[in-house]
């Protein structure tokens, strides 16, 4: 094997590898449609899933990335807080709770699977 070739190979390994794992978790802008599509998803989820009579809302966004997976999979960070709305159909302009003790912010990551061809998102998992 010719040292020429190999030593520009070995390189282009060293490069890809120092870089980041191809195919691994990136950092994404929460601006990004994907990342908002994701977000208002898992939003409404926890929200349902929820035992509370109060709706929840961010407050801010501690990370978001993404990774290519047959669609793309987003692990979205986030900081939360109860709103004064309360769980039902009515269209309202929510604000953050009246009572301090129940408008403490607390700390979710929201795992969402994205097929957007097949019209097929989900929540995957969700740490609070």
């Amino acid at each position: 094997m010719q040292w020429s070739i190999v030593f520009p190979l070995l390189a282009a390994v060293f490069a890809v590898v120092s870089s980041g794992m191809p195919g691994g978790f990136r950092d994404a802008d929460i601006n990004e449609e994907g990342v908002k599509n994701a977000l208002n998803f898992a939003m409404v989820q926890h929200n349902r899933r929820s035992n509370d009579m109060y709706l929840h809302d961010v407050v801010e966004v501690v990370k978001a990335q993404s990774q290519v997976v047959a669609g793309t999979k987003y692990v979205i960070t986030v900081k939360l807080v109860k709103t004064g709305c309360r769980k039902d159909p009515v269209n309202e302009e929510c604000g953050l709770h009246s009572s301090p003790v129940n408008a403490q912010p607390y700390q979710c990551t929201f795992t969402v699977w994205s097929r957007p061809w097949l019209n097929d998102i989900r929540l995957t998992d969700t740490k609070c």
